[in-house]
């Protein structure tokens, strides 16, 4: 059935084969090595901290429309204008009022810094608020958005503050933060 011919190939091809698969392994193998290299020399060299949101590459994941942090707060007010400002703290630096540094910029930041949340997300903004509520996650004095730049910590007056809203109060404080981030 077979010629002699036909099983000389043959043989010679399967010896051709067995020591062609170790030499795939092997560059497969270099492949793999180099492209780990790539991914791991790549990778951003500061460390990595708790709540931040940095991925292996380095960067920041993207959000379909950016906007400022730094803008959100005044649309708050103007969404909810008896939300309360408590932004009657002196500045270390010149001693003068804050105006700027209102209890919705500063829960922002809170959220945004602090945290690590996404700005985007309903429920994030009620783990948020949770957290000045008292019953989800311990704020910490020193790392509350003011407490570096304000004579006056505004930590304990921002959560009295919040447990004062009503809860459809609350529901309302939360779309107007969803919506100043998701509208730009």
């Amino acid at each position: 059935m077979w010629s002699s011919g036909k099983r000389k190939l043959l043989s010679s091809t399967n010896h051709f084969l067995f020591f062609l698969y170790p030499a795939r392994r092997i560059v497969y193998s270099a492949l793999l090595m180099v492209v780990m290299s790539i991914v791991l020399l790549s990778a951003d060299s500061k460390p990595t901290y708790m709540g931040s949101s940095s991925s292996l590459f380095g960067m920041q994941p993207v959000m379909a429309q950016r906007v400022s942090v730094g803008d959100v707060w005044q649309k708050i007010y103007q969404q909810l204008p008896d939300f309360p400002k408590e932004n009657s703290y002196t500045s270390k630096e010149g001693g003068k009022v804050a105006e700027n540094n209102t209890l919705a910029s500063r829960m922002i930041q809170y959220h945004v810094y602090a945290k690590g949340r996404a700005p985007n997300y309903r429920f994030d903004w009620k783990l948020t608020l949770a957290d000045y509520l008292g019953i989800n996650e311990p704020m910490y004095d020193n790392a509350y958005p003011g407490a570096d730049s304000l004579r006056q910590n505004p930590l304990d007056s921002d959560r009295a503050a919040i447990k004062k809203l009503s809860r459809s109060q609350r529901d309302a404080l939360v779309q107007a933060l969803v919506n100043g981030f998701s509208r730009g």
